[in-house]
């Protein structure tokens, strides 16, 4: 008789939050892929729990290009021997996204790089974001500064970074002198936020470099711009299903 292997079981068979997994990794490999990432510097989170508490995370030290859904941490902002675990959490990375998952329920995903535009723009002495054409006007009334950089994120640090995104309306954190932060309802609503506010730094900061006046909207303008984008249907899943598409064409490994 002809012996038949047993299949295997699937990778996420016995994990918590499957689906939810998959997509954070997707988000890592397309973040890495157009080179938003700072070497191994860099984290995302996603709350899996009502009040917010528990959440995924990117494992200590790990590149995005080689995360899997199965690498993810899952987390609770209010353990406080987190930091004891055998696998722990980058400190940074407990100190800012620990603190952000505590105190802003609001914030079911977090993404936090130092993409080169947004870094820019967060160096400047004057890091606001005119509404210059359509991608700076999506961030209109929409992001908040911190003039208050105070060094590597530990759990200092990341508290109060967490209490500048009080206001519902905020979804990007300019970090001054550091990157950006960003925050959204999902996946998709965040990454697709994160991926807008670096090719609108990038407009801006190209902008600049012409030394040519700049052509900036009215207020009210801008805000209808911005307000029209933010209730576009299905903007950001259409964004997000696509690139997870072509992973999936290319036979990525993400999804294990």
């Amino acid at each position: 008789m002809n012996s038949v292997t047993p299949l295997q079981p699937h990778p996420g068979a016995n994990m918590e939050f499957w689906p939810e997994r998959i997509e954070m990794a997707a988000a890592f490999r397309w973040t890495e892929r157009l080179n938003f990432h700072e070497a191994v510097a860099n984290h995302f989170s996603l709350a899996v729990s009502d009040d917010g508490s528990r959440f995924l995370m990117n494992p200590n030290q790990m590149h995005f290009r080689r995360i899997k859904a199965s690498d993810l941490l899952l987390l609770d902002a209010n353990d406080p021997a987190t930091m004891e675990l055998p696998n722990a959490p980058d400190p940074t990375a407990w100190g800012l996204h620990g603190s952000v998952h505590r105190l802003c329920p609001q914030a079911r995903c977090v993404m936090h790089v130092h993409s080169i535009h947004a870094t820019v723009l967060a160096s400047l002495a004057d890091s606001n974001l005119p509404p210059i054409d359509q991608n700076t006007a999506t961030f209109f009334n929409r992001y908040a500064i911190d003039n208050d950089f105070g060094g590597l994120a530990f759990e200092e640090e990341g508290q109060r970074c967490a209490t500048l995104l009080g206001d519902p309306k905020v979804k990007t954190l300019i970090m001054g002198n550091h990157g950006v932060l960003v925050i959204g309802d999902t996946v998709a609503d965040t990454f697709n936020r994160l991926y807008y506010f670096e090719r609108a730094a990038e407009t801006y900061i190209r902008a600049l470099q012409t030394g040519q006046p700049l052509r900036i909207l009215s207020d009210e303008v801008a805000e209808k711009t911005a307000y029209e984008i933010e209730t576009y249907p299905g903007q950001a899943e259409m964004h997000f299903g696509e690139l997870m598409a072509i992973l999936d064409e290319e036979g990525s490994n993400y999804a294990s």
